[in-house]
């Protein structure tokens, strides 16, 4: 493959994928070392960790992409690695909650700027627009990949040691991360036609507000965020106090959401051949509806069983693919190129910014009231963002042509070029 003949975005994509791996694991060994401290209100310490997190990337990720071209990229980089690694390796020493609470902070500040710096560094190493298009899928298949293979990776390992081994791995990946970044040869960043720094801060959410597709997708980023906090926040309380699991068991709950993502994702691409970006990613917002309707029923009628949670949790994860797998697409075709990374951080900010709103309301909520009661509200939030994306995404425009408020001619231009150059491919 051409892309990966790149010697420089193959080490970027190589220390992409380590550190997303460390991550992943990471989110894994969190939660068990929560349930260690806390017991039955796990949750509670996830869900505020995770918050915590969701805080750091919607705060710092859009000042990180204002600022990314004014500093070595390469050299921050690296050192946004070390952090992680040096943070990720004191976890195991914690005794206190609010310990978790401080290094999650530190750790999730560090990833915050890492994500926008990489997506910038990308077109400047990746010249070629097909090449370009092709690094922007991986990097998404990577994140998909990730949510399959880290838990069963951490269930597999957990056989043979304790989740504070995990960790350590994960330390270990953050530090070969920064050294494949140091094998990176990154050019400068070049001069961006915002001058402010808050322009360019807020340029790509402005670009969301006053293009309808894009503002379905922010209603679309609430629907995963409200199935998806009911799977990453609880499965941990409820897979040990429920289904009286073991710490395997919780990784590989996790692994089978991971699984139902991985199947959708891998299907996609030849059905987006065919089928508008719209009616596959509102599609995805009906299978999470039903999935979270699925998950109380569950537990509202006391009727939980290991196959049936597995059978819902898949269901789940195949709804995020087709939610979240086309919306790189919807992206590029809706934007310039000089503003591709805007927008991408744009969305990075806009879909963790649900996740804020999500993660409290399973991990607090779910402590103090239960399953029933969170998991309904997780479900009629999940409602209200797929009702929300029907109206504000027009029926007519399916993924492929650009529509947009009206702007000055010179602004509007680019993205009626870029959206036929998406429509044409």
């Amino acid at each position: 493959m051409r892309l990966f003949a790149n010697r420089d975005y193959r080490h970027l994509f190589g220390a992409q994928v380590i550190a997303l791996f460390g991550t992943g694991l990471t989110t894994v060994a969190l939660g068990l070392l929560a349930y260690d401290l806390a017991g039955a209100r796990a949750g509670m310490v996830l869900g505020t960790a995770l918050t915590i997190k969701m805080v750091m990337y919607v705060v710092i990720a859009p000042l990180a992409a204002a600022y990314v071209d004014r500093l070595p990229r390469r050299t921050l980089l690296v050192a946004l690695d070390v952090v992680r690694g040096a943070v990720v390796l004191a976890l195991p020493l914690v005794s206190e909650v609010w310990h978790i609470y401080v290094l999650i902070g530190l750790l999730q500040a560090a990833s915050a700027a890492f994500t926008p710096t990489f997506q910038a560094v990308i077109p400047d190493i990746v010249t070629d627009e097909s090449d370009y298009t092709r690094a922007l899928s991986a990097s998404q298949v990577a994140s998909t990949m990730e949510s399959l293979l880290s838990p069963v990776l951490a269930a597999v390992a957990l056989t043979f040691m304790s989740f504070n081994w995990l960790f350590l791995g994960t330390s270990a990946g953050f530090l070969v991360s920064a050294l494949l970044v140091l094998w990176t040869r990154i050019p400068n960043a070049r001069p961006t036609a915002h001058t402010k720094a808050w322009d360019k801060a807020t340029s790509g959410i402005r670009t969301f507000l006053r293009t309808p597709r894009l503002r379905g997708v922010m209603a679309l980023n609430l629907v995963v965020a409200a199935a998806g906090s009911i799977v990453v926040v609880s499965t941990v309380n409820y897979v040990r106090d429920e289904l009286g699991g073991s710490q395997s068991d919780v990784a590989w709950m996790l692994a089978a959401s991971g699984a139902g993502t991985l199947l959708a994702a891998l299907a996609l691409p030849r059905v987006l051949d065919r089928v508008a970006a719209r009616t596959v990613m509102t599609t995805g917002a009906g299978v999470l509806v039903a999935g979270t309707t699925a998950a109380v029923t569950l537990i509202a009628t006391g009727l939980a069983t290991w196959t049936g949670t597995a059978i819902i949790w898949t269901v789940i994860g195949i709804g995020m693919a087709l939610v979240i797998t086309p919306t790189g697409k919807v992206l590029r075709g809706s934007v310039g190129r000089d503003e591709i990374p805007g927008a991408f951080a744009a969305q990075f900010s806009l879909s963790h910014l649900a996740w804020l709103i999500t993660y409290p309301v399973a991990g607090w909520l779910g402590t103090e009231a239960g399953f029933v009661v969170t998991w309904s509200v997780l479900a009629v939030l999940a409602g209200v963002g797929a009702v929300s994306a029907l109206l504000l995404w027009p029926r007519h425009d399916g993924g492929g042509a650009v529509t947009t408020l009206p702007t000055s001619p010179v602004a509007q231009a680019p993205r009626t070029d870029r959206s036929t150059l998406s429509k044409a491919a």
